[in-house]
């Protein structure tokens, strides 16, 4: 019995760095790239899931990311008070936000399908 449980729990292992690896992979992009790239994880989540949540979730982080480089662009160097505020906010969002969620939401692996049919129903014959 030791071999089994073993072999078991070394298929555990494997499925679950399978499915953490690439997780905390995407979940790295926002971070390497200080925010400017938060809107990927996202994106790579919607075109996996191909599910309009997904789809508008992305788009919020785009809008973040985008809103968070135009505040960069139009901030004075020395800001204080609620424009501070602001860009911290957009940064926090469009980094810590966006990891979070592709750590979280990425797709794992699912069970196949099953047929809606049950086993005792007799298909249609063509007459």
């Amino acid at each position: 019995m030791k071999p089994v449980a073993t072999a078991t729990a070394t298929a555990r292992v494997a499925l679950s760095v399978r499915t953490i690896a690439p997780r905390t992979a995407l979940a790295t992009v926002p971070v390497l790239s200080l925010g400017t790239l938060g809107f990927v994880p996202s994106l790579v989540i919607a075109a996996r899931r191909r599910e309009r949540a997904d789809w508008i979730i992305g788009a919020l982080f785009g809008a973040a990311t985008i809103g968070w480089i135009l505040r960069i662009a139009l901030t004075p160097v020395d800001t204080e008070g609620l424009s501070l505020l602001a860009d911290f906010l957009l940064l926090l969002v469009s980094t810590l936000g966006a990891s979070v969620h592709g750590l979280l939401a990425y797709p794992s692996h699912r069970p196949a399908a099953t047929s809606e049919q049950p086993a005792d129903a007799t298909p249609l014959e063509s007459a």
